[in-house]
C-alpha cells in the first residue's frame, strides 16, 4: 500500500527578518486529522514557521506543500482560499463588530465551513455573547471567537499560535476541550505552544525547535515521558 501523503509538509524551509536568518532548513509534516505542536523557547522560530507557511514572510526559501500542491510562492489570501486558517497570538478580533458579525464577515473558502448553529453548539458562550462587541470580550472569549471564525470559513488546517497565552487555568482547560472536539471533527491543527502540559493534553506529536531548527520529533507518549527534561529545556 502506498504511503499516504501528509496534508502539510515543509522541506528545507528558511526564513529571514532582514539579514537575520531565523528558520534554518525546517522539515516537518502534519497528517490529515492530527494535532501537532511546535514547542520551544521564545525566539526559537515557532511563530515564524507559521507565518512562513501562511505566506507572511517576504524572505523565505524551501518547499511548502499543502494537500499535495506547492503553496511556497503564493500570497496569504490565496493560501487561505486553499483551506488554511491562521489564528495569531493577538487573535485579530474586529473590535468594533459584534461576535455574530465577526463570525459572518470572513469569506467562506471551503464547502466544509461550520454553520453558525454548529459553531454555537460547540462554543455556547459565543451564542450568549453574540451581540457583544469585540472589545467587550474576555481573553478566553476572544480566543474562542478567533478559532470559531476560522472553522466558519471552511479551513481544514488551522495554524494556531499560543492559544493559552495569558489565560486563566480554567479557560486553558476549556480551550483544550474545544481543541479535542475540533480534532474529533477531522480538522487538522498545527499548534505553537509553550505550555507543555496543555500541548501533551491535545496533541498527537511534537516537534522541538531550537534556534530556528527542528532538533527532535516525539510522539505524545514520548513527550509525556520526557516532561521534566523538556520543561527544563523550555525554562519553565
Amino acid at each position: 500500500m502506498a504511503e499516504r501523503a501528509a496534508l502539510l509538509e515543509t522541506r528545507g524551509l528558511n526564513a529571514y527578518y532582514d539579514e537575520s536568518h531565523v528558520l534554518r532548513g525546517v522539515d516537518l509534516a502534519v497528517e490529515r486529522g492530527e494535532v501537532v505542536t511546535l514547542v520551544g523557547r521564545n525566539g526559537a522560530g515557532k511563530t515564524t514557521t507559521l507565518k512562513s507557511i501562511m505566506g507572511m514572510m517576504r524572505k523565505r526559501s524551501g518547499e511548502i506543500e499543502f494537500d499535495g500542491r506547492s503553496i511556497a510562492g503564493l500570497a496569504s489570501d490565496k493560501i487561505a482560499r486553499r483551506g488554511i486558517g491562521f489564528v495569531p497570538e493577538e487573535r485579530g478580533i474586529y473590535a468594533t463588530l459584534t461576535v455574530a458579525e465577526n463570525l459572518t464577515m470572513p469569506a467562506i473558502v471551503g464547502d466544509t465551513g461550520w454553520t453558525l448553529e454548529r459553531i454555537y453548539g460547540v462554543f455556547p458562550i459565543l451564542r450568549e455573547r453574540s451581540k457583544a462587541m469585540g472589545t467587550m470580550l474576555s481573553g478566553g472569549e476572544q480566543q474562542m471567537l478567533a478559532i470559531a471564525r476560522v472553522l466558519r470559513s471552511g479551513a481544514c488546517l488551522i495554524l494556531l499560535d499560543e492559544p493559552t497565552e495569558g489565560l486563566a487555568p480554567v479557560i486553558v482547560d476549556a480551550i483544550a476541550e474545544l481543541l479535542l472536539e475540533i480534532k474529533k471533527s477531522g480538522v487538522t491543527v498545527l499548534l505553537v505552544e509553550q505550555n507543555l502540559r496543555f500541548a501533551t493534553r491535545v496533541a498527537d506529536r511534537h516537534y522541538l525547535m531550537v534556534h530556528g531548527k527542528i532538533v527532535d520529533a516525539m510522539s505524545n507518549a514520548d513527550a509525556i515521558a520526557r516532561e521534566s527534561e523538556l520543561l527544563a529545556h523550555l525554562g519553565v
